[in-house]
């Protein structure tokens, strides 16, 4: 279990330090979500969440790989970040080792990965700069059988993606 948590931070780390989104932003040390323990069954998913699952499991697909199945759960969690992000003006994967946790808590998984993205017009845009940068890749790419997505646009019209993974 600690060999997984240090490669977790490892890959947490080293997708921060690679930003993921058109405009820079400063990340804060810590993030007060609340923490959901039990299973969110509903959620209601908009038409740029749908496409960039498409597009990432067209991608998986085309090279090999199985389609993702989706979990509501997984995509509250990213709302919550997206929630979190947007509140306070910064892009990053601030407590993401909670919503991990969570997730592996209340659905069961073996392993998580997140990827964050800010600014992007289109899904389009945002799994390119994925694509493009490779730990992000990585986690498209990745040993994993389900995601969750929210893609939440703030009052000024900017996009903020958040992209959890999880085996289970």
């Amino acid at each position: 279990m600690k060999k997984i948590m240090c490669a977790m931070m490892f890959i947490v780390m080293s997708v921060t330090m690679s930003s993921c989104s058109a405009d820079n932003a400063d990340a804060v040390e810590n993030e007060n979500n609340a923490s959901t323990e039990k299973i969110v069954t509903n959620y209601e998913y908009n038409s740029s969440e749908l496409e960039t699952m498409q597009l990432i499991n067209e991608y998986r697909v085309s090279i090999g790989l199985k389609a993702l199945e989706k979990i509501n759960h997984i995509s509250f969690k990213c709302e919550e970040h997206n929630q979190y992000m947007i509140a306070n003006n910064v892009v990053n994967h601030n407590d993401f080792t909670a919503r991990s946790n969570n997730i592996m808590s209340v659905l069961g998984a073996k392993k998580v990965g997140e990827n964050v993205a800010y600014n992007y017009k289109t899904s389009e845009a945002a799994v390119k700069a994925w694509l493009e940068s490779q730990g992000h890749k990585e986690n498209i790419e990745g040993d994993y059988t389900h995601f969750g997505i929210s893609v939440t646009t703030d009052s000024a019209g900017r996009k903020y993606y958040t992209n959890i993974f999880a085996k289970i």
